[in-house]
């Protein structure tokens, strides 16, 4: 980020007559900090260049010329395009740019861009905003969604027949700094978050100053372009707003904890809560949210996807499992992360080409930090394709190479879930307890499968947040693509090197 910075001031020093704009990352860190150089039709691409590239580039550009022989990439496009103009080979032409257009593209500096085309379109006809994203058949994304890999439109239907005056929350607080698809989208591209926000609070009938964008406390960067955003789409829609007004969405921090990304205690989070716990079900925070108002809590991917939905209804077919597109951050053992979106009926294999790993592949973990293991990517991007293969959709493919222990992997997730779960219900509490002592067990030579294989069923069926019913899917899918790997830890071995097993 500081180089970032010292790069756009040099560029700023620099320029006399050049327009020089900020703008967020496109998602591939491996380029950044990128600079962009656009005259016309054409945008040459500069990543990661020194002090003096930049004022060179600069000077040729208020010369008329963007680079051509010396930008890694010069694409040509219509001068008034509204999304990123991408290269077609390189990791930025991984999968699509539908929702991550705006990202490395959209202006966000003080005159910040307001995006409010569907926001005005659901304010014109709620009904018809809402009928439209009932044959889009949108389902929501992200541990952080209260209809995750569910349909948004029955969640929003709750909201608008629950007596009560509604609230829209954008649950933005994810601390697994694993996963890189919101901070990616609301940090680069805040207005079109907004706009999907603005479009979901005009069908449930909130106004907008009772919507909360409720962000990771590290995040101030994201927090004040997304407060800049909002204040610029309500203007834009009619309003008069201005920092802090109440008639402006507000935007707030929450605690640096996982569990706090968890759609029930984010409510608690904003409601004050020192101790969060995990809500019990039904009512859902659709009748019964925020102090206890009807809610309706979405991560920045879906309300992004909402947009897109209301704008482009042809772009999703609600014959599909799981319409549009999913944004996937690759991460692991990779030489830099990189987040990329794919269509749902695109591989996920189709997101390694856009970071360089740093050995041999052996595995992956889909899904987050409690997603399912696997040996291959030749799984399709949708939920449904992932639920049925025991993966996650959490949004994250961490890649493993040869040198790591799948047992010392999950159990390191495990031994997480045991000392950060919330403690309010006993399966994930206790639950992830005896699940650790099982897998410890596994070094010390007993290996008891059909023991641990039960406890993780139980916590999946009857743990009441998403720590205690997912944290043995990592475990489940460990054993079943490599139960010899738990085997030879018992009988003494680690086949990766990684572990030093001494047996009691």
């Amino acid at each position: 980020m500081e180089r970032g910075r010292r790069v756009l001031q040099t560029a700023r020093t620099a320029a006399e007559t050049a327009d020089v704009r900020e703008v967020g990352s496109t998602g591939v860190r491996a380029l950044e900090p990128l600079a962009l150089v656009t005259i016309g039709g054409r945008t040459a691409y500069y990543p990661r260049p020194s002090a003096e590239q930049t004022r060179a580039f600069v000077e040729r550009a208020e010369s008329g010329d963007v680079g051509e022989d010396v930008g890694t990439w010069v694409v040509e496009h219509d001068p008034d395009v509204g999304t990123l103009p991408t290269p077609a080979e390189g990791p930025l032409g991984v999968g699509s740019r539908r929702v991550l257009g705006g990202c490395g593209w959209t202006d966000l500096g003080d005159g910040a861009h307001a995006t409010t085309e569907a926001a005005t379109l659901a304010r014109e006809d709620p009904d018809a905003a809402l009928e439209r994203l009932s044959e889009a058949g949108l389902l929501g994304r992200g541990r952080g969604d209260a209809s995750r890999d569910a349909p948004l439109v029955e969640d929003l239907r709750t909201v608008r027949e629950t007596s009560g005056d509604p609230v829209v929350v954008v649950n933005a607080n994810e601390s697994d700094r694993r996963n890189g698809t919101d901070r990616t989208l609301l940090g680069g591209s805040p207005a079109t978050v907004l706009d999907g926000t603005l479009a979901v609070a005009a069908i449930v009938g909130a106004d907008p100053g009772d919507v909360v964008v409720y962000t990771n406390e590290d995040d101030d960067l994201v927090r004040s372009r997304s407060r800049r955003a909002a204040v610029a789409a309500v203007d834009a829609l009619g309003g008069t707003t201005g920092a802090g007004d109440p008639d402006a969405p507000q935007v707030v921090a929450g605690p640096d904890e996982y569990i706090a990304g968890e759609f029930t205690m984010a409510l608690e989070a904003l409601e004050g809560n020192d101790r969060l716990e995990a809500r019990l079900r039904p009512p859902g925070p659709a009748r019964h949210g925020l102090y206890g108002r009807p809610t309706a809590v979405h991560t920045p991917r879906t309300l992004a996807q909402v947009r897109e939905a209301l704008l482009d209804p042809d772009a999703f077919d609600a014959d599909d499992a799981d319409p549009g597109t999913r944004l996937v951050t690759v991460t692991g053992d990779v030489e830099t992360p990189a987040t990329v979106e794919l269509p749902t009926g695109s591989s996920l294999a189709a997101a390694r080409d856009a970071v360089d790993s740093t050995g041999r592949f052996k595995m992956a973990c889909v899904g987050g930090l409690f997603g399912g293991f696997t040996r291959t990517l030749d799984h399709p991007a949708n939920a449904l394709a992932l639920e049925n293969a025991g993966l996650g959709t959490g949004g994250v493919v961490e890649l493993f190479d040869r040198d790591r222990c799948v047992v010392a992997t999950a159990g390191e997730r495990v031994r997480f879930a045991s000392e950060e779960n919330c403690g309010r219900c006993f399966p994930g509490r206790e639950g992830s307890k005896q699940l650790l002592g099982l897998l410890r067990e596994v070094y010390d030579g007993e290996y008891r499968d059909d023991m641990i294989r039960e406890l993780t069923r139980v916590m999946d069926g009857s743990s009441l947040c998403d720590v205690g019913r997912s944290v043995g899917r990592c475990v489940g899918t460990a054993l079943d693509g490599f139960e010899t790997e738990f085997e030879a830890h018992a009988a003494g071995r680690c086949p990766s090197g990684a572990c030093e097993v001494v047996q009691s």
